[in-house]
């Protein structure tokens, strides 16, 4: 392989940039560009230690002084020599570094080429290699630790065992095929039949996790419905913590979904405030309210906000049919500020809860959290156990389909050949799962989806 270099670290000033390198001629290009204090080479410096010195360009003049580190090969993130300085965080800096690296002969690396190096090399599977960009891309403390482990090996450690036990089978099945005189026993099938229920369940047990996952690493859509000045937009504020909708005593002001993200209780929500339902006066008014109809229709949890200084009337009825129709809805009575004349006793049991607060004042958002943390718990899954990759799902659910007809055909009796070519084809979708037998075409989908410099 060549030898690739990139920056690592994002193109805005910030105190630190790092610059990475890799391939055979990263010792080399390391001495070129870099001169340490201590007047040594840095390819003589030991492995992963830190060397202070002097960035250079071409001309031999000073662009910074920085870090450097080397790891020798195989003991490095990709598997092969690996370089990088750690430089002060200056974009113009760490793009002069990045093409004096080029003068040397490195190449400019490709969207996640590192970690795909890595992968190649054998350091991590491919579980682990999307886990990369999971950590990368966490919006949550939770969605983050759950990454981590899988960076561990969680998922691969649950279902290798399940890969040996086919392997086991494929050999076993492959040999009563060459030597069709020599019986099978029963015993043993009655063994692999026992085995593959275990293997099922551990499976199925995965594979359940994979929603809740979803959850964890898109978030939730949820919308925020009611009639004109029911307070949607100031609740929709209050949560985030700045003014990201326009709020006006003016009914209507809300012509538009607005989406922003926020944990609440815990829990990544793809929060849409939405225009008030009501029979609206223009054409641009009824657009937004059939946008709003839409977005609770779509929504995994409806928040549907009422003014608890009025009672209830005709004007809620959009927001009670939506609420309804909704698969999860709690009900906001808002402006908990202000004497209330509207009853939680009074609302229809449509909803999984009642909260009352006061988007003004903050008072009851606590409660908000607390009912949306209760309607969406936190997987209780070990870290790193709870699939949040769509293709990871799909390979479980294609290994659990043949492993169910592999026992089936087991317990059934049937010829030798129908058992070997359900349970390949089980193990081949696990080799997938975790890149044992993957296509170059999924490899390289998978790696797009990293920055350059991972």
């Amino acid at each position: 392989m060549d030898t690739i270099a990139a920056i690592a670290t994002g193109s805005v000033v910030s105190a630190i940039g790092i610059v990475r390198i890799s391939g055979p001629e990263t010792a080399a290009i390391a001495d070129a560009a870099f001169r340490p204090a201590d007047g040594k080479p840095m390819s003589s410096h030991a492995c992963r230690k830190l060397v202070y010195g002097e960035l250079l360009n071409a001309a031999g003049e000073t662009l910074d002084y920085c870090l450097c580190t080397i790891s020798r090969a195989p003991h490095s993130y990709t598997g092969e020599d690996t370089a990088e300085l750690q430089c002060h965080g200056s974009p113009v800096v760490l793009r002069a570094a990045l093409a004096r690296l080029f003068e040397l002969g490195a190449r400019q690396a490709g969207p996640g080429e590192f970690t795909k190096r890595a992968f190649l090399n054998g350091r991590m599977d491919l579980t682990q290699a999307e886990a990369v960009v999971d950590i990368i891309d966490a919006e949550s403390a939770a969605a983050a630790v759950n990454a981590a482990g899988q960076l561990a090996g969680a998922v691969t450690r649950r279902t290798d065992e399940v890969y040996e036990l086919l392997t086991d089978i494929a050999a076993h099945f492959a040999a009563a095929l060459d030597y069709p005189d020599e019986d099978i026993e029963p015993f043993e099938l009655e063994d692999y039949a026992r085995r593959l229920d275990g293997a099922i369940a551990a499976l199925e047990a995965l594979e359940a996790t994979f929603e809740r996952g979803r959850v964890l690493r898109e978030g939730l859509s949820c919308a925020l419905i009611g009639r004109p000045n029911a307070g949607k937009s100031s609740l929709m504020n209050a949560l985030l913590g700045y003014e990201r909708a326009i709020v006006t005593d003016i009914p209507g002001t809300t012509r538009d979904t607005i989406e922003e993200k926020l944990l609440l209780g815990g829990v990544l929500l793809r929060l849409t405030d939405t225009a008030g339902l009501r029979s609206a006066a223009g054409e641009v008014e009824k657009l937004g309210v059939r946008r709003a109809m839409e977005a609770a229709e779509r929504a995994e949890l409806v928040l549907a906000v009422f003014d608890g200084a009025e009672p209830l009337s005709e004007a809620d009825g959009e927001t009670l049919s939506a609420a309804a129709g909704a698969r999860k809805a709690l009900a906001v009575i808002n402006k908990a500020d202000l004497p209330q004349a509207l009853e939680s006793s009074g609302l229809p049991d449509c909803f999984a809860g009642v909260v009352r607060l006061s988007a003004k004042t903050g008072e009851g958002l606590d409660g908000l959290s607390a009912a949306v943390r209760e309607l969406f718990p936190q997987p209780e899954a070990p870290a790193g156990e709870i699939l949040t990759n769509a293709r990871q799902a799909e390979a479980v659910r294609r290994a659990l389909t043949s492993l169910r007809a592999a026992r089936d055909a087991m317990r059934e009796g049937v010829t030798p050949d129908a058992v070997l070519t359900e349970a390949e084809s089980a193990r081949e979708a696990l080799g997938e799962l975790n890149g044992r037998s993957v296509t170059d075409d999924v490899t390289e989908r998978i790696f797009s989806r990293f920055c350059v410099g991972k």
